[in-house]
């Protein structure tokens, strides 16, 4: 039976954006599921689910491990961005053969206080209440964040498929240190299967640098990837094919 990469999104994403790497591992043999988060399964022309602001990280968490649960057997879990983080939760579960962490969201205490991240989340963060409402990014803030790398056509392209995202979300891994839930603490010891830590040195969202952080903390376990030009969206942007790549090449070093 092949394996199962069990594919988790990241902030107002779904499943979609996984549409190049569902194709690359396929073709490889594996089977691929791409999950969508609660209440992201939406008109991104249409207005959120008023749940979605004070839906948290372990709630996503809950609805990916009953996701999982439905598999026949224990996927490698490959998370993006926020969805890496997700995937580091579910990891500390033992819900995982393997973890592939793209460009991942970091879980508490790891400081991430780049100008860039802040800027990334200006207008987000500057609305008053903004840990219990939904949130979406200007096209300007994602541009400059996230779709840099892309071309025009791509970047609008993308922005149009955008959904709203948790404010709580957003709180949990930016301001941890004030969540009195830890919603983003990950017990280290407690992920003792392989995982890849993907960076892009151009990443702006999510620096490289923080991304070694993530990586550091999992050294037992880890290895660590770093891709020159490379930005935040491994998942798309010029030249995706090389992180794939690696990111195949890795699974078939450990799970021969």
């Amino acid at each position: 039976m092949a394996d199962t990469i069990f594919m988790i999104h990241g902030m107002w994403c779904g499943p979609w954006c996984w549409e190049n790497y569902q194709r690359f591992f396929e073709e490889k043999g594996y089977r691929c599921v791409a999950a969508s988060l609660p209440y992201h399964d939406m008109d991104p022309q249409s207005l959120p689910d008023p749940r979605l602001g004070t839906t948290g990280l372990l709630d996503y968490v809950e609805a990916m491990e009953k996701e999982i649960g439905r598999l026949s057997e224990k996927p490698i879990v490959m998370g993006h961005s926020m969805g890496g983080l997700l995937a580091q939760l579910l990891g500390a579960r033992g819900l995982a053969k393997a973890l592939v962490l793209l460009t991942p969201a970091s879980p508490s205490g790891i400081v991430a206080p780049a100008p860039s991240v802040i800027a990334s989340f200006w207008s987000g963060l500057t609305a008053w209440g903004f840990w219990q409402k939904p949130l979406r990014p200007t096209f300007s803030e994602m541009v400059y964040s996230a779709l840099h790398l892309l071309t025009d056509e791509e970047q609008k392209e993308i922005y149009g498929k955008l959904v709203y995202e948790s404010g709580r979300a957003a709180f949990e891994i930016g301001f941890w240190l004030f969540d009195p839930t830890g919603a983003s603490k990950v017990d280290e010891s407690k992920i003792t299967c392989p995982a890849l830590v993907v960076a892009g040195a151009l990443d702006r969202l999510i620096p490289a640098s923080v991304v070694r952080q993530v990586a550091r903390k999992y050294e037992a376990v880890s290895t660590y990837s770093e891709f020159e030009n490379h930005g935040h969206w491994v998942l798309g942007e010029p030249g995706w094919q090389e992180v794939a790549g690696d990111v195949a090449d890795w699974l078939g070093r450990w799970d021969r």
